[in-house]
């Protein structure tokens, strides 16, 4: 039986990020930055060319939402690069 190496609720999602992660770990991160860009890129656009208020507000607070996801997952992908498992 394998040891789980992090810390779970009782749905089985982890509450902390592992200490080490591994290169596929690091691709999921990749992924999913770039879906936040996506997105990012996306929402800016539309809030930027929209003239109805409650959809420009919409649109950035999407935009803004994801900026934050991007940014977090950056940050942490550069602060655990020199613990990546092979």
């Amino acid at each position: 039986m394998v040891q789980q190496t992090f810390e779970s609720n009782n749905s089985g999602n982890m509450q902390q990020p592992p200490e080490m992660i591994s290169s596929k770990d690091l691709l999921y991160l990749s992924d999913m930055m770039s879906w936040n860009l996506g997105v990012i890129k996306k929402a800016n656009f539309l809030a930027q060319d929209c003239k109805l208020p409650e959809i420009k507000q919409a649109a950035e607070q999407v935009y803004q939402m994801h900026e934050r996801h991007y940014q977090l997952l950056l940050n942490y992908a550069k602060n655990n690069s020199n613990q990546m498992v092979h």
